[in-house]
């Protein structure tokens, strides 16, 4: 049964991840790009005044949350990069340069330039289409501009909460696999690798099945400080992520920024390295370009999208709980949850391989046995080794125990608003349980499958919500249009707010 269901995933996976579903995703994000006049470069200097600087601009208001219901934009942001800055941005780049060559990363950049306008049409319509609930708590995503968007086009009503309801299921599968059990998985195995308890290493029969002591030692420490954030609901996440994703970020971000330091010599070879892999330069005959190329940009796209969920629909449904009151606002934010995640975070952990001599510059064969976050671990172990203790190897456990972590509180929150759009909002509670149950199995429990699996279900998301955005693209252009005729050429032309009411905080 394992078997078939293996060979299952294996059809479906590469439908998902495969050629045509990267042209969809990419080619979603150069049409909303082409369309909006290329905003994320035209009006860069404005989206990082009004995002990442308004955090040190007093009276800016980005960081303050005005509602008890609602979070801050800046709290929209770090629990947003909680859930996409994860296992991807070290794991994720490690593979696409193993598998497509150092070339892989020029593809991963052009992705997320891309992606940034796919991740901002999100947001718009995000914003746009959202409701409040029972509680006062925003309800936006992907499945309220299905239903209420594409749904009120004339002949799509049925459509619209079809692919609404398909695009919630995707989300609740996705989050307990990619969101949650495998997040955990990751931070077990890691732990366990690096720092070794002698008293913890043991094996328990429980039933048929054989579970590690030291992994359910982890999973039941998780399990219970997950639940105590996650039963808190949006504002306790937020809370959390609001200190935690700075400090891991910034941690993260100083390391690699020394190994870079360490090796700057290796700076111009690696660029280098990275734009002649991409174009095939240093590969001999047309076949052998050919393979190579297609190698860079399947690895890079694919890595890309998979960083930084652009496209997928997972991180507008946190956006949409802001206290934002112009579409365009938290638009914006969403670029620069692109830009933090991929241009920022991959480029450095893609440096701290590239630079340290795992691999070779020249012909982009690996010099190292590593895969993964392994390979990670021993670039760092590279600089940060004393005494013969791999202090590097140590720093990369955390740093994926507090990645992983924060992503498994993002994805919390996405199956729990993806669940109450299905079933209401009195049985999020039921949903939140689970979720936390879940994080102790996903510590015990082999997950190749699962981490397969949920790799699936995570893309299917892709597709009713691109549907979405490309059916509602010329909305999306409207809203652009009117914000910056008011914004820079003091149009006086009436805000769209919101698909239901002018006033948001009055939406029912």
């Amino acid at each position: 049964m394992p078997e078939i269901m293996a060979r299952v995933n294996d059809a479906l996976n590469s439908v998902v991840w495969g050629s045509p579903m990267l042209v969809l995703i990419v080619g979603t994000g150069i049409l909303m790009t082409v369309r909006t006049g290329f905003f994320q470069l035209t009006h860069a200097g404005h989206i990082f005044a009004k995002t990442i600087g308004g955090v040190f601009q007093k009276g800016s208001g980005v960081t303050d949350t005005g509602e008890k219901t609602s979070i801050s934009q800046f709290q929209a942001l770090c629990t947003a990069l909680a859930a996409t800055i994860g296992v991807g941005n070290i794991a994720g780049v490690a593979a696409a340069i193993a598998a497509g060559g150092p070339g892989a990363i020029f593809w991963m950049w052009l992705s997320a330039f891309f992606g940034m306008m796919t991740n901002y049409s999100e947001n718009v319509l995000g914003i746009y289409y959202r409701r409040k609930n029972s509680r006062g708590e925003w309800c936006g995503g992907a499945m309220y501009y299905l239903r209420d968007g594409l749904g009120a086009i004339e002949g799509c009503e049925a459509i619209g909460s079809i692919l609404a309801v398909l695009f919630s299921l995707f989300c609740i599968l996705a989050s307990f696999g990619i969101g949650n059990m495998s997040q955990v998985n990751t931070i077990a195995n890691n732990i366990r690798a690096v720092f070794p308890i002698d008293a913890l290493d043991r094996t328990l029969i429980i039933g048929s099945a054989r579970v590690s002591l030291y992994a359910l030692t982890i999973g039941i420490v998780l399990m219970l400080t997950a639940g105590l954030v996650i039963v808190g609901g949006i504002r306790r996440i937020a809370q959390v992520t609001e200190k935690l994703v700075p400090f891991m970020a910034c941690a993260y971000i100083l390391g690699t920024l020394i190994v870079l330091l360490v090796n700057i010599q290796k700076a111009g070879a690696v660029f280098g390295a990275i734009f002649s892999f991409a174009f095939g330069f240093h590969a001999v005959g047309g076949a052998a370009v050919g393979l190579a190329v297609k190698n860079a940009v399947s690895w890079g796209l694919k890595r890309g999208v998979f960083s930084n969920e652009a496209g997928l629909g997972s991180s507008v449904m946190i956006h949409c709980a802001s206290n934002v009151v112009e579409p365009v606002r938290q638009g914006m934010w969403g670029i620069f949850e692109v830009f933090a995640d991929t241009i920022v975070v991959c480029t450095l952990t893609a440096f701290t391989i590239l630079s340290t001599g795992l691999v070779d510059l020249k012909t982009g064969e690996m010099l190292s046995s590593r895969e993964q976050t392994a390979l990670v671990s021993e670039a760092f172990g590279s600089v940060f080794c004393f005494g013969g203790v791999n202090f590097g190897g140590m720093f990369i456990a955390v740093a994926i125990l507090l990645f992983a972590f924060s992503t498994v509180l993002g994805w919390s929150w996405y199956g729990a608003k993806a669940w109450e759009f299905l079933f209401g909002t009195e049985a999020v509670i039921l949903y939140k349980i689970m979720f936390v149950i879940f994080i102790m199995f996903g510590a015990a429990m082999s997950l190749d499958l699962a981490w397969d699996i949920s790799d699936t279900f995570n893309g299917l998301m892709a597709i009713p919500n691109l549907t979405g955005v490309l059916a509602l693209s010329d909305t999306v252009i409207k809203i652009t249009d009117n914000y910056t005729a008011r914004m820079f050429h003091h149009s006086g032309e009436k805000p769209m707010l919101s698909a239901f009411d002018d006033i948001p905080g009055e939406q029912k």
